[in-house]
């Protein structure tokens, strides 16, 4: 595993962006749930994409069966952003977004279409906002389910992620006294690795 793409200044730098942009997706999550959101401190690393697995369980153990969403962005910097969370507590969420109002469009909705909503609000605040702060506006696909009750190894099959190399920019979001966590992980190849270095280069030069 190899933690060369960045420098510590850099990658200071990408967490700090990746704070303010947590913020912007929490309060969307938040207003979706209507739960109060807990987040977590962002992390970097440069992985192999056959390593990305054990470094997202290394890193957030999380493990057991995970429910994938992915969706890909493009614009200068182009990647791919990950939405997972655990099979299992999927349940639970439906449980609590049904309870919430007895009027609400989440009363007759399926866990998948649940976790779509979850994903579309997180990726679009987080991965904009990012990209946004380095100077870029990402174009978004539309999101497409991976599977569910399936290992993260499964979910970063080479197959499915064909690049050699890539960023791993991880977030999670949890519900306060619930049994819920969301990840979201950005994907970015070696390509757009390098525009965003040199964004991160203009933006310190800046301070």
């Amino acid at each position: 595993m190899t933690e060369s793409f960045f420098t510590e200044m850099q990658r200071d730098a990408l967490q700090e962006i990746s704070n303010l942009a947590m913020g912007t997706a929490a309060k969307g999550l938040s207003e979706l749930l209507d739960a109060f959101i807990e987040l977590s401190v962002p992390r970097v690393r440069s992985v192999a994409i056959g390593e990305a697995a054990h470094a997202l369980r290394e890193m957030t153990g999380l493990d057991g069966a995970v429910t994938a969403v992915r969706q890909s962005f493009r614009s200068g910097i182009k990647g791919e952003a990950l939405v997972i969370c655990r099979s299992g507590e999927i349940a639970d969420l439906a449980m609590l977004a049904q309870s919430l109002d007895g009027e609400s469009s989440h009363e007759t909705m399926g866990e998948n279409e649940l976790v779509f909503d979850i994903a579309n609000v997180v990726t679009g605040a987080c991965v904009s906002s990012i990209l946004d702060q380095l100077g870029t506006t990402p174009v978004f696909s539309p999101p497409g389910l991976i599977g569910g009750g399936m290992s993260l190894d499964e979910v970063f099959r080479p197959d499915v992620l064909t690049w050699d190399m890539a960023l791993l920019l991880e977030v999670n979001f949890s519900l306060e006294d619930r049994n819920f966590r969301v990840h979201l992980v950005m994907l970015m190849a070696q390509e757009s690795i390098r525009i965003v270095r040199d964004a991160l280069d203009a933006l310190l030069g800046e301070t």
